[in-house]
């Protein structure tokens, strides 16, 4: 974090913040936001989509919100099940976008396992600062004790599912390891994880 995060009051990765745990910082059409993940009452699980049908507004690698809206308009239970979360007084919880997906596990990471290192995995043009590649131990178990494995609101050691349909093949969606880190895309009626977020502009 810089010293202009610290000026506008940021707390440090992990720490309780705005109804949820500050996560990182995602940048959303040149607006720099501060990304929130709830803790366990944030947790869904469902299918991305009753079928297989493209979602042509949820294609966004950081727009996790927009994403979700197109999701619901689509008829998406878990969109609808996001939006209808209150958790810490706030009511504007979303399915995090690929991007957002990523910090969550960069700086979230439940386990000690090592990261994977295969094409992509860790680069992340939307936050701040931008995501560079993984390294086998990079990065690190996080820091923040009740996101540690075992830990309350820990993300589970399996894959989640994000709100960014894949590009070229609607019938797919993107998700994230959280064993690893690896981004992969699956068929949206499999039944998968969501640990939904909010974020506020800064």
């Amino acid at each position: 974090m810089n010293l202009v995060d610290q000026a506008v009051g940021l707390p440090a990765i992990g720490e309780a913040f705005a109804g949820g745990y500050f996560t990182g910082i995602i940048v959303v059409d040149g607006q720099r936001y501060a990304l929130i993940t709830a803790g366990a009452e944030g947790e869904l699980r469902g299918k991305w989509s009753a079928d297989y049908n493209g979602v042509g507004a949820a294609v966004s690698r950081a727009d996790g919100y927009v994403n979700t809206r197109a999701m619901a308009m689509a008829g998406s239970e878990l969109a609808a099940k996001a939006f209808d979360l209150r958790i810490g007084g706030c009511s504007d919880w979303y399915i995090p976008s690929r991007d957002e997906q990523e910090l969550q596990y960069r700086n979230l990471k439940p386990t000690t396992r090592p990261n994977a290192v295969t094409s992509g995995d860790g680069e992340n043009p939307s936050s701040a600062p931008t995501g560079q590649l993984y390294t086998r131990d990079t990065p690190a178990q996080t820091i923040a004790p009740n996101f540690r494995a075992g830990g309350i609101d820990a993300l589970s050691d399996t894959w989640y599912w994000s709100s960014t349909q894949h590009a070229s093949d609607p019938s797919n969606a993107w998700h994230q390891g959280f064993t690893g880190g690896g981004q992969y895309y699956g068929h949206k009626g499999n039944e998968g994880r969501v640990r939904v977020v909010r974020r506020l502009p800064i």
